[in-house]
C-alpha cells in the first residue's frame, strides 16, 4: 500500500463512520487534491462535506477551528504546510489555547494535514520542515508519519482525537509503497499518539528520525551493518508528545545517540532529544550525542546545493561511526 492510498482510506473510513468529519482545503474537492489524497470523496460525501476553499488559509482554518468548537471534526488540509504561516494564529491562538483557557469546556477536534518539509526545488519558502516550530506549542499534539501503517493509523487517531493535531506529511512519501499487516486494513485500526516505533533493533547506536528521514536512516543501518556496527532504529511518529521512554530506553541499551531530522539545527527535535536523554540517561552514554539536521540556511534553489542542504544517508553513516569511534 502507498502512503497516498493509506491517507485516502483513512480519510474515507472515517468520514463513513462519523458523519461530523469533514474536509476542506484547496483543490480537495473537483481536483480530488493536489496530490490526490483526497480522490473520490466528493463524489463519496457530496459538496457539504468535501469543500473546495478559496486560496484564503486565514480565512479556511479559521472557519475549521469555528466548527470544531460546535463539535464537528474538520479535516483541514494545507497543500503545503508553508502556507499554514497565514493560519498559524488559529492553530496556535486559536485551536491549541481553546481547551485550556475555557478550563476544559471547549474541545477543539480539528486535524491540519498536508506534505511538510524539503520535496525538491521548490525553494526557500516552500522547503521548510514544521515539526519544532508546532511540537513548542502547549495544547498541539505533531505527528510525523513515514510508512503506509504510520500514515493511516496516525490519521485515523488524529480524526478521532479530541485535540487539536498537526499532522505532517511528507510529499516525496506519496507514492511510497510499504508492506502491510492485515491488521492495518481493519477499519478500526489505528496507531496510538505519543508512541514511538523501533523500526530496526540494535546493540551499538540508537539513530532517531521521523517522516522521511526514517528511510535514510535505515539505509545507513544496513549499510553500518555491513562494517559491524549494529544500529538500532527509531521512528518517532510523534513529536509532541515525544516517546522520551522508548528513546532512554533505547540509549540505556546502545549508550550511543545520534538524532536526524530535515529541520533547522536550532531549537530543532533534535536539541529536544539530546537535552531528554541528558536530563534522564546522562551516566549512559558512552559517546558524545551526534545531530544530524538541515543545514542552518534558506534552502537553496539549485539541485547540487539543495542536497548538500538536506541530510544525507552518508552523514548519518558517518555520525554513527563517530558516536561508536569507529571514523576514519
Amino acid at each position: 500500500m502507498t502512503v497516498r492510498e493509506a491517507l485516502n482510506s483513512a480519510l474515507d473510513e472515517e468520514m463513513s463512520a462519523d458523519p461530523s468529519v469533514f474536509l476542506m482545503g484547496e483543490e480537495v474537492g473537483e481536483y480530488q487534491g493536489a496530490y490526490k489524497i483526497t480522490k473520490g470523496l466528493l463524489d463519496k460525501y457530496g459538496p457539504d462535506r468535501v469543500l473546495d476553499t478559496p486560496i484564503t488559509e486565514a480565512g479556511f482554518t479559521g472557519i475549521g477551528v469555528g466548527a470544531a468548537y460546535q463539535g464537528l471534526r474538520p479535516v483541514v488540509e494545507f497543500m503545503t504546510f508553508n502556507f499554514s504561516m497565514q493560519a498559524i494564529d488559529h492553530i496556535i491562538n486559536s485551536a491549541a489555547k481553546s481547551n485550556y483557557m475555557s478550563a476544559g469546556q471547549i474541545s477543539v477536534p480539528i486535524v491540519f494535514r498536508g506534505p511538510n518539509g524539503a520535496a525538491a526545488g521548490v525553494g526557500a519558502q516552500h522547503s521548510q520542515c514544521y515539526a519544532a516550530w508546532y511540537a513548542h506549542v502547549p495544547g498541539l499534539k505533531v505527528l510525523t508519519p513515514y510508512s503506509a501503517e504510520d500514515a493511516r493509523g496516525l490519521l485515523k487517531a488524529a480524526i478521532r482525537d479530541p485535540d487539536p493535531v498537526v499532522f505532517l506529511e511528507n510529499e516525496l512519501l506519496y507514492g511510497e509503497s510499504f508492506p502491510i499487516k492485515a491488521e492495518v486494513l481493519d477499519s478500526s485500526f489505528s496507531v496510538p499518539i505519543g508512541k514511538a516505533k523501533i523500526e530496526r533493533e540494535g546493540k551499538d547506536v540508537t539513530i532517531t528520525a521521523f517522516s522521511k528521514m526514517v528511510g535514510y536512516a535505515l539505509q545507513a543501518a544496513e549499510i553500518l551493518s555491513k562494517e559491524g556496527i549494529s544500529a538500532e532504529v527509531i521512528n518517532l511518529r510523534s513529536i509532541r508528545p515525544l516517546d522520551r521512554a522508548a528513546i532512554n530506553a533505547s540509549v540505556r541499551k546502545t549508550n550511543r545517540l545520534v538524532t536526524v531530522e530535515e529541520g533547522f539545527p536550532q531549537h530543532g527535535v533534535g536539541a529536544e532529544i539530546c537535552m531528554s536523554v541528558v536530563e534522564d540517561s546522562f551516566e549512559y552514554l558512552d559517546a558524545p550525542v551526534e545531530r544530524i539536521a538541515g543545514a542552518d540556511v534558506p534552502m537553496p534553489y539549485a539541485a547540487n546545493l539543495e542536497r548538500l542542504a538536506v541530510p544525507q544517508v552518508e552523514d548519518i553513516v558517518r555520525a554513527a561511526k563517530r558516536a561508536c569511534y569507529r571514523s576514519s
